[in-house]
């Protein structure tokens, strides 16, 4: 099990729910791009992982570009030489990922500007109203 958040106790990642998928890497790099599937694709199914439900809906409401229509999260890492460093790379991103869904949204309270604020706003408008007047011709 991999913690997601400190905070959340409960928010962990099981190790099964996670399929990789071993592909080459892309662009220049010699013989060992061309040979070597070291490239990792990381594919995490939110619908039917281990999750508590609170941060399943959480996670199906996100507008991350990772994440699919099905729910499916697909990261692929390829910034290091070795399968094992970009395992770790993108496991270290599915938790960027999820993240989000274990921050608590705080209920907005409604406020109002105070009687004193309100004042201080028309004594700047009628200032500025004053100065704008004072610019017009004067008519005789």
């Amino acid at each position: 099990m991999i913690p997601v958040s400190k905070n959340h106790p409960d928010f962990l990642i099981d190790e099964l729910d996670l399929q990789f998928t071993a592909i080459r890497s892309q662009g220049a790099g010699g013989q060992n791009v061309n040979k070597v599937a070291t490239a990792i694709h990381l594919r995490y199914d939110i619908s039917t992982a281990n999750l508590p439900e609170k941060y399943r809906q959480k996670l199906l409401a996100l507008t991350d570009h990772r994440i699919t229509k099905d729910g499916v999260v697909i990261i692929k890492s390829q910034e290091h030489r070795t399968q094992e460093m970009n395992k770790a790379a993108a496991i270290e991103r599915l938790i960027e990922v999820l993240l989000p869904a274990s921050k608590e949204v705080k209920k907005r309270r409604p406020t109002k500007p105070s009687k004193a604020a309100r004042a201080k706003r028309m004594d700047k408008k009628n200032q500025r109203g004053n100065l704008k007047a004072n610019r017009a011709k004067i008519r005789i």
